[in-house]
């Protein structure tokens, strides 16, 4: 009887060690089967074959074609399938805004026809109106292309004989599209001190600059960066005329509606 038992229980362990070295082979297997890569389909798009100023005309070395994924082609890449001769087709073109090295490139920031640098810059029912700067009415020189100022107009009369100075914002936001005759920011330089700044404005804006250049002088007030969303305005002239009395002396001086004195 114990040999009986002696023998089902080796039995078992034999089967049971089976059944180990089995169920261990299999998880080997598996865990070691190679997957089959995902096959991606690329298309060819046209590319910056360099950085790309604003201006530029452009010829056939400026472009390459480059494979991109397809899931990743935007509606507005240029593809080799749709134009394939779109790098003769395009020489001559100019850029409207920058492009990096590898940008894709994209009608919207290209200009065809024949119009100048410039006029290819202004968006649709805008004016440029060019006015007479220095470096103390530029902020120093530091106002650059597509940096966004406030005009300030200066006039000076006298009132009963005494002379009487009157400083006025005309415009608030006023994009800047040109220093001189530059219309991008060279690289490196920081400072540009010009005799003409070229501004984007509306007709009546337009008018209003001729009309206040040609009654006073024009001063540019540099706005800080975080402005840029905030919508170009015509200001309105708030002021009032006030007396001061200094040193047994009266002047009149001109106030803002905000608090703020302009001499």
């Amino acid at each position: 009887m114990l040999r009986v038992i002696i023998l089902v229980v080796a039995i078992g362990a034999g089967c049971l060690a089976g059944w180990l070295v089995l169920s261990t082979r299999s998880r080997e297997g598996i865990a070691v089967a190679p997957t089959a890569p995902v096959a991606q389909t690329t298309a060819e798009v046209l590319v910056a074959a360099s950085d790309l100023i604003q201006g530029q005309a452009l010829d056939e070395k400026s472009l390459r074609w480059q494979s991109w994924p397809k899931d990743a082609v935007s509606p507005g890449f240029i593809s080799r399938e749709a134009k394939p001769d779109a790098l003769t087709s395009l020489s001559g073109v100019l850029v409207r805004s920058h492009f990096v090295s590898g940008e894709p490139i994209r009608e919207e920031k290209l200009s065809r026809g024949p119009a100048g640098m410039l006029a290819t810059m202004l968006p649709s029912g805008k004016r440029a109106v060019a006015i007479r700067v220095s470096a103390e009415s530029a902020a120093g020189g530091f106002i650059l292309p597509n940096d966004r100022v406030d005009v300030i107009q200066n006039v000076s009369g006298s009132d009963g004989g005494k002379a009487e100075n009157r400083s006025r914002t005309l415009l608030r936001n006023v994009r800047v599209l040109a220093v001189d005759q530059k219309a991008d920011e060279a690289k490196g330089q920081l400072v540009v001190v010009g005799k003409t700044a070229t501004l984007e404005v509306t007709p009546i804006e337009a008018e209003t600059i001729a009309s206040a250049q040609a009654a006073g002088t024009l001063s540019l007030a540099l706005r800080s960066i975080a402005d840029l969303d905030e919508k170009p305005v015509l200001a309105q002239d708030n002021s009032v005329n006030v007396r001061v009395f200094r040193a047994g002396k009266s002047e009149d001086v001109k106030v803002l509606s905000e608090g703020t004195i302009i001499q």
